[in-house]
């Protein structure tokens, strides 16, 4: 009898010609199999190309495909939701618009092989969204914004954007370098707030994607993430701060549903720097408020504020008080303490300036599990206080979402004993924040199970 070997569909007997055809035949599969392994190895290439934003470079709509941890090569269709998971890592953009200047308002769309998904904006830098699984795989949006995309343009609460040149508050919107005092827009109850009247995030950035393990680049990440790289210029005088200003924020996707923002910045005169993102965080999904999202925040200490939400300068003790958050609580259970509600910066125990986890947040309805990681020194924390159900809040209505920026402290100019925001030339601002999402199962309280 024969044998017989099935390969790809094609049946050989077991004599001469068929020998023959099958030694051929195998040295085609060890060729084709030789060329793929170089594709996997990157073949010589050490990057993606770069894909700067213009009018003419947009592909819109169309998949850019990239090679996924495991060599899979993905493409991810924008309205393509309910297909999810996918495999490999994919990137999409598309025009959505134009700015009040004319600009082009971009939109990437990052997704990894989970089926994770991080829909980026290059107005402001903007996160608009990010679809996680909950207990049942079953994907959301768990971050607020807005339906329109010319709402952005328009003075709000910060949706999911890159907050600068200072983020939080300055009193009275002035600072001092040295001799000269610095006069800035008092657009927050008479202080400076978030960059003043057009900060960063309401600035078109420029964008490029690229991918991790780029060797040489100070953004290097590890193999298995996809991000988009933001840059702005921010001239000498802007909003009235001095130096011109080189931003750089990358947005980083994870294959471990990481979403990892990296700053950098350089100034070629003294100035103040603050940045972070204001991303407000509903883990059910919206249509409801966080008051029952569990809480946890690894710091013994706050800072205390006044009446206009600027520090008093102490920093207490959370023990004993509505603000100790140290073991989960509920964001609602002690909400009617505290006036006004939770806009409250926490402090690191530690100054090191390592990365190390400083928040977790719990929604039990739905099993998801945010994780907050930081090199800053301060956690702000604030509870969707002034949303108000209006057009101008996206209509999402008081407490439908929280936000927890990493940053460092309000008024940190005008307070010396503060960790310092002092940016000077020559030397290159830096940090990172992480956010990280698990799913807790109904029958493993343990997120890390």
């Amino acid at each position: 009898m024969n044998s017989r070997v099935r390969l790809r569909g094609l049946v050989f007997n077991d004599h001469r010609k068929g020998t023959i055809a099958m030694t051929t035949c195998f040295r085609r599969v060890i060729f084709a199999l030789a060329l793929w392994v170089l594709v996997l190895t990157g073949c010589g290439e050490e990057e993606l190309p770069r894909m700067g934003v213009s009018a003419n470079t947009i592909d819109k709509g169309q998949p850019e495909k990239l090679s996924g941890p495991a060599g899979f090569i993905s493409g991810y269709q924008p309205d393509g939701a309910n297909d999810l998971p996918i495999d490999g890592l994919a990137v999409t953009r598309r025009d959505l618009g134009t700015d009040p200047d004319g600009n082009t308002i971009t939109e990437y769309q990052l997704t990894n092989s989970g089926g994770m998904q991080v829909t980026l904006i290059n107005y402001g830098a903007i996160v608009r969204s990010v679809r996680v699984p909950d207990r049942h795989e079953r994907y959301v949006n768990v971050t607020l914004g807005f339906d329109a995309v010319e709402q952005y343009c328009e003075p709000g609460p910060y949706f999911g954007a890159i907050c600068g040149r200072y983020a939080n508050r300055i009193a009275g919107g002035r600072f001092r370098i040295g001799e000269t005092e610095h006069v800035l827009a008092t657009n927050d109850n008479g202080n400076h707030l978030h960059g003043g009247i057009r900060g960063f995030n309401r600035r078109i950035w420029t964008a490029e994607v690229i991918k991790g393990a780029t060797v040489g680049k100070w953004y290097t990440a590890r193999t298995g993430s996809i991000g988009v790289r933001f840059h702005l210029d921010s001239p000498d005088g802007e909003e009235n701060y001095p130096g011109r200003l080189s931003v750089d924020v990358i947005y980083w996707l994870t294959e471990t549903n990481e979403l990892k923002i990296q700053y950098q910045a350089t100034t070629d005169k003294a100035t103040v720097l603050n940045l972070t993102n204001h991303c407000y965080w509903n883990l059910a999904g919206g249509g409801t408020d966080v008051l029952d999202h569990e809480l946890t925040i690894g710091c013994d200490h706050y800072l205390p504020v006044d009446k206009k939400l600027l520090p008093t300068g102490a920093r207490a003790a959370v023990s004993g008080t509505p603000m100790d958050f140290l073991e989960a609580r509920t964001i609602g259970s002690r909400i009617a303490d505290v006036s006004g509600g939770y806009d409250h910066c926490y402090v690191r125990s530690d100054t090191d300036g390592a990365l190390k986890k400083v928040a977790e947040v719990h929604h039990p309805g739905s099993g998801r599990v945010m994780e907050v990681l930081t090199t800053e020194p301060g956690l702000q924390f604030y509870s969707g206080n002034f949303l108000d159900g209006s057009p101008q809040s996206g209509g999402h209505d008081r407490h439908g979402g929280f936000c927890l920026e990493c940053q460092h402290f309000p008024d940190s100019p005008n307070r010396p004993d503060f960790p310092t925001t002092l940016l000077q030339p020559g030397e290159t601002y830096k940090q990172m924040t992480v956010y990280r999402f698990l799913v807790r199962r109904d029958d493993d309280p343990d997120p890390e199970g």
